[in-house]
């Protein structure tokens, strides 16, 4: 999905604790749900969903798309905005180091 360093990095926690829901500490939780805060609640809820956080159901892009009204491209490359805007957050930067 993202192409840059940053982006990477969040993109791979986001997937990991979408998988591994036990491994984050509720400080943890506290600070992501934090960083998540930052978007708008539409595009939190986005990518709340798409990657299965905080006791979520996962939902597919084409889930994804249809709850936007889009094509699971625009809506891909909208889930990968947000997190590219939320990799560069000095939220996301203070985080990354407690990991």
């Amino acid at each position: 999905m993202p192409t840059d360093n940053l982006s990477h990095e969040l993109h791979s926690y986001l997937v990991r604790i979408g998988l591994n829901p036990t491994s984050l500490s509720p400080q943890m939780e506290h600070y992501l749900e934090h960083l998540l805060y930052l978007l708008p609640p539409e595009e939190e809820e986005a990518v709340t969903h798409y990657y299965g956080l905080f006791g979520c159901q996962r939902k597919s892009l084409q889930e994804i798309a249809k709850d936007f009204k889009m094509s699971q491209e625009d809506a891909l490359a909208r889930i990968d905005q947000c997190i590219r805007k939320l990799a560069v957050t000095p939220e996301w930067q203070m985080l990354k180091q407690t990991i």
